[in-house]
């Protein structure tokens, strides 16, 4: 009537109300970012505050065990930063002001140990990084004045620390009624479709988080060790650039690898090429070994699908957004494989329901023809 097409005004309603829901997550990105740390921080917390609840005392309530774990945790983050941090900080200032030094002296190249096939090519690798970096320093400023602001930014952000805690322990008190909450404002079949997404989801996460921390964990702790047995100038330092470099998938352990490589070459290490040959076999078996067994019925993504999502995620988000590609490409599966499932499973009832009653209609014509055809007998055996 009218033209009016109920169906079209629904799409189109739809349609704004999908845009609209975008430009406000735009909009309050930098909030949501907090809260999705706040998340990956109660996932790496939660399995304390189970064992607590397990094996500690029962008559503490779940908000006791909670602050408990989350007090223990923050002096526990407070300690090792007091014991690693100094030396690291102490490192990071040497190796800022020498680095200059190492970059602008004229033999700096021969520091560098190269194959012997390459020794004749010295001279040329030479003269083509001393026209880069003359090249890149007119850049110098610009660079030094866009990392101070990029480093005041970040100072003025601080109380996102203190934020990301308080929320965190704010979603694991209130985790389980927020998703009961929210389930209850659904009909049946999509209450159990999204309560089975949110249950995967769930286990994605965690395996996820802990993964990642255990990763990091190991990547500090075999680095570390390794660095200093070798005497790799700055061991510590990128020993724990490394670790961090560690949450950013592919790209993270690739950049760690590079800056371990080149710092301890223009630091004069001589045995650049066991470096090398360490740091790829330590890849090797954790790429290969460790990091399938961490992330098992977890994080299920091809690796064509990493690449272009972490490309997807640079452009949208910067490093978080490379942080943040894997998990989320995980949960769009996680959608796609359910919903897909839940529609399959109502199409295979449809047609169950639709056999049935074929079948039934079959049966009911059968016995209508049995009953007429006794009904034919009985009127020609009557006298």
């Amino acid at each position: 009537m009218f033209g009016f097409n109920l169906r079209v005004a629904k799409m189109v309603w739809t349609a704004f109300l999908i845009a609209f829901l975008l430009f406000l997550t735009y909009k309050v990105s930098s909030t949501l970012i907090v809260v999705v740390f706040a998340i990956f921080f109660s996932y790496l917390v939660y399995p304390l505050i189970g064992l607590l609840e397990r094996y500690g005392p029962k008559r503490l309530p779940r908000t006791a065990n909670i602050g408990i774990v989350f007090l223990v945790v923050i002096l526990l983050v407070a300690i090792l930063g007091s014991i690693f941090g100094a030396r690291i900080e102490e490192e990071a200032i040497k190796l800022s002001d020498q680095l200059p030094t190492l970059l602008k002296g004229n033999n700096f190249a021969e520091r560098i140990p190269l194959p012997e096939f390459m020794e004749p090519l010295r001279a040329r690798l030479l003269s083509f990084m001393q026209t880069q970096l003359s090249s890149g320093s007119g850049q110098a400023m610009p660079l030094a004045k866009e990392l101070g602001l990029t480093v005041m930014h970040a100072a003025s952000n601080l109380i996102y620390l203190v934020l990301v805690p308080v929320l965190s322990f704010l979603l694991i008190k209130e985790g389980p009624d927020m998703r009961d909450g929210l389930l209850s404002l659904l009909n049946r079949p999509n209450k159990k479709l999204w309560g089975a997404i949110i249950d995967d989801l769930d286990i994605l996460l965690s395996r996820y988080v802990r993964a990642l921390l255990l990763l990091s964990i190991a990547t500090f702790v075999s680095y570390s060790i390794a660095f200093s047995l070798m005497g790799v100038p700055y061991s510590l330092l990128l020993a724990g650039a490394a670790a961090l470099l560690e949450f950013i998938p592919f790209a993270g352990p690739l950049a760690a690898a590079v800056i371990a490589v080149v710092v301890a070459g223009f630091s004069g290490f001589e045995h650049v090429f066991w470096l090398i040959g360490f740091i790829a076999a330590y890849r090797l078996f954790q790429d290969y070994v460790v990091n399938p067994y961490l992330m098992s019925e977890g994080v299920e993504v091809s690796p064509l699908m990493v690449i272009v999502g972490l490309l997807a995620g640079d452009q949208l988000g910067g490093v978080v957004g490379i942080f943040l590609s894997v998990p989320v490409m995980a949960a769009i599966k996680i959608v796609f494989v359910r919903a897909r499932a839940a529609l399959q499973a109502r199409h295979d009832a449809l047609e169950k329901a639709e056999q049935a009653a074929e079948e039934a209609r079959a049966q009911a014509l059968a016995e209508a023809a049995r009953l007429q055809e006794q009904g034919s007998k009985a009127t020609l055996e009557a006298p």
